[in-house]
């Protein structure tokens, strides 16, 4: 049947959990020692907090969020392998690699996210592309894919190079990406782990220099960074009460510090926030006791918001133009499509809140003659 559509306004409508309020850096009560540095609501891409967010610096081991993500995504993680000599010639942090030594790329993963080492990022980009160059082009594609629009990779592992740069905002961007991917996001969460390599391999412990995972609650990664030019650089994930944030500093003095600031701030700011219809929307029924039908969403929408992005949201509701009677409550009657500042979020049925009987037909003339014809000649 034709679609009905109702564009519905929910921008003072919505039911929410609480007040919040995105606000510029100047305005809030707090400063931070970081050059640039970005909050950015995980969930939809939205600016918390910022500082110099689009300024073009050195990202350091950062850089690793990238070499981690595309390692996971070209799979085959428990294929062993020998390590190329020429990947572990490098300075830096190391997780211990020498050449020859047998290793998997689930191992390599951990040893760049965890000790940052820099011959993990380079064994597993040759493990990848077959060349360090090779893998460069495939990080740079896959800033393109992801819309990083200032950023730009020379290298795996983050050492200081010309050519190789990014910003808070793109970083920030990049480990809401890579946070999506369930191989990245169990690794950058451990504070410490067993991995087998060597020749012959064996097990051994490996930490994580990220101190955030045990020294604030709710930090779920990612990634430390450090180089004579990019300085202390950091990207912290933290997830409380269904929000999730991305925090990211680059050239921060005190980075831990700014981290808890901004996070602090931003679970003040952000809070879970109900979708729900601002007024009861019906259809009609035909053939029924009720003329017509209240719909309501099948399942509850919940979306982690501040004030101004609740008041970008906009739910369009598509239904059928009526009902025949006896349906159950329950019964789907069309969807209700949610968008975030005219970007599309998700869909979901709209269905009835009660059923509805079919009318019980008075029988007519040629019925009822027909009726007693039957009895008559008892048939």
């Amino acid at each position: 049947m034709k679609k009905r559509l109702l564009s519905v306004i929910l921008a003072l409508l919505m039911a929410i959990s609480g007040l919040c309020v995105t606000i510029s850096a100047v305005d809030v009560e707090f400063s931070v020692s970081a050059a640039s540095a970005v909050l950015i609501n995980a969930d939809t891409g939205t600016i918390v907090w910022e500082k110099n967010a689009y300024e073009q610096r050195a990202m350091a081991s950062t850089t690793k969020i990238m070499t981690a993500l595309l390692t996971a995504e070209a799979g085959e993680l428990d294929r062993k392998f020998a390590v190329d000599r020429y990947a572990v010639n490098v300075e830096g942090t190391s997780m211990g690699l020498k050449a020859g030594d047998i290793v998997t790329r689930r191992a390599l993963i951990y040893g760049m996210l965890l000790p940052s080492g820099n011959d993990a990022a380079n064994a597993a980009a040759v493990s990848v592309s077959g060349s360090m160059s090779a893998f460069v082009e495939l990080m740079n594609r896959k800033a393109a894919e992801l819309g990083l629009e200032n950023t730009h990779f020379a290298n795996p592992s983050g050492l200081d190079a010309d050519w190789h740069y990014t910003t808070a905002y793109d970083l920030a961007r990049l480990a809401a990406a890579a946070l999506e991917n369930p191989v990245f996001a169990e690794i950058c969460r451990c504070s410490d782990a067993q991995v087998e390599f060597g020749n012959p391999p064996y097990l051994r412990w490996l930490s994580n220099s990220n101190k955030m995972l045990w020294q604030y609650e709710g930090c779920i990664g990612v990634k430390t960074g450090f180089t004579d030019n990019a300085r202390r650089c950091l990207v912290t994930a933290a997830e409380r009460n269904g929000v999730r944030l991305i925090c990211v500093t680059l050239n921060a003095p005190d980075d831990w510090d700014d981290h808890r600031k901004m996070l602090n701030y931003g679970f003040e700011q952000v809070k879970p926030t109900e979708i729900v219809l601002p007024n009861p929307v019906s259809i009609p029924v035909i053939g029924g006791y009720e003329q017509d039908v209240t719909l309501v969403l099948r399942e509850t929408v919940k979306l982690p918001l501040s004030e101004q992005e609740s008041s970008t949201v906009r739910v369009e509701l598509y239904t059928e133009p009526f009902l025949y009677a006896g349906f159950a409550a329950g019964s789907r009657a069309g969807s209700a499509r949610i968008y975030l500042g005219g970007r599309f979020v998700s869909e979901v049925e709209l269905v009835t809140s009660y059923g509805v009987k079919a009318q019980e037909q008075e029988p007519g003339f040629w019925s009822k003659l027909w009726q007693f014809l039957r009895r008559f000649v008892g048939v």
